[in-house]
Order: structure tokens, then sequence, then C-alpha cells
């Protein structure tokens, strides 16, 4: 096995939320409306620090789509996928781009998606995130 050599990136930066291994630029950000099972993810026209699986045919709400998810380098966690082939005229611009799921990275500030989505504050009741044997869910709090 080679040596790992882990790109650092300077600026507004999005990191892996296991390890903070540098993935991102904000500058590289094409789309913020996309979505995955997690919730929302954020279309890359640039990701580092990343190795990528096998290609598969995945289905997704815009048509058939030839992808290889992505996994940090620093943990192995996967942390989204690249569109390798788009099979929809109108998604070839999805090619050789890159999806990171915003669940599981952190954001440019160190924000984490779920704390941020999760947790507001409404008469003084919180709503926050219970998490236990991987299923997610809310709960009132005080």
């Amino acid at each position: 096995m080679g040596r790992l050599f882990v790109i650092s990136l300077e600026g507004s930066i999005y990191s892996c939320k296991h390890c903070r291994t540098h993935l991102a630029l904000s500058d590289d950000i094409i789309s913020k409306t996309f979505h995955c099972k997690h919730g929302k993810a954020y279309l890359f026209d640039n990701v580092v620090n990343v190795t990528v699986g096998e290609k598969e045919d995945r289905l997704m709400i815009t048509g058939v789509h030839t992808v290889v998810d992505i996994f940090c380098v620093g943990c192995g966690s996967i942390v989204g996928w690249k569109y390798e082939a788009a099979h929809e005229k109108s998604q070839k611009y999805k090619e050789g781009r890159f999806i990171l799921e915003r669940f599981k990275v952190l954001g440019p500030d160190g924000s984490n998606y779920l704390s941020d989505v999760l947790c507001r504050s409404t008469r003084n009741t919180c709503l926050e995130l219970l998490v236990g044997q991987g299923n997610p869910g809310l709960v009132h709090g005080n």
C-alpha cells in the first residue's frame, strides 16, 4: 500500500464530519438544491481527499446515472458520490462532478447539518435530535 498524502485546502472548506479531513471549497459549489436519503446534498465541481468505489447505475429522481461512491481518505467514511455518466441529455452537466451529502460533512464554520436544521427554539421548547440505533428522530425538550 502506498503512502497517503492529504491535501490541505485554504479558505472556506467542507470537511469530513468524522475526521475533519478537507474535502472541498465553498467556491466549488455548483448547486445546493440536491437531495439524498439523508436530506440535503451539494453538487461540487471539485472534491479532494476521496477514493472511489465501483461504478454502478443508480436510478435517481432525475433518471438513471452511472455513479461511484466517494469515501474520505482519512477515515474511509462514505461522503457522497461522483457522477460518471448521465443517461439523459438534460443531466449531462453532472458528469465528472461530485455530490457531498450535507449530513456527512461539516460546513465551513464547522457546522453540523443536523444541529443546524433540527435544533430550533420556539417558545422555550427546543427540538433536539435523538440519535439512537442509527435512527434519528425528534423529541421535545426544555
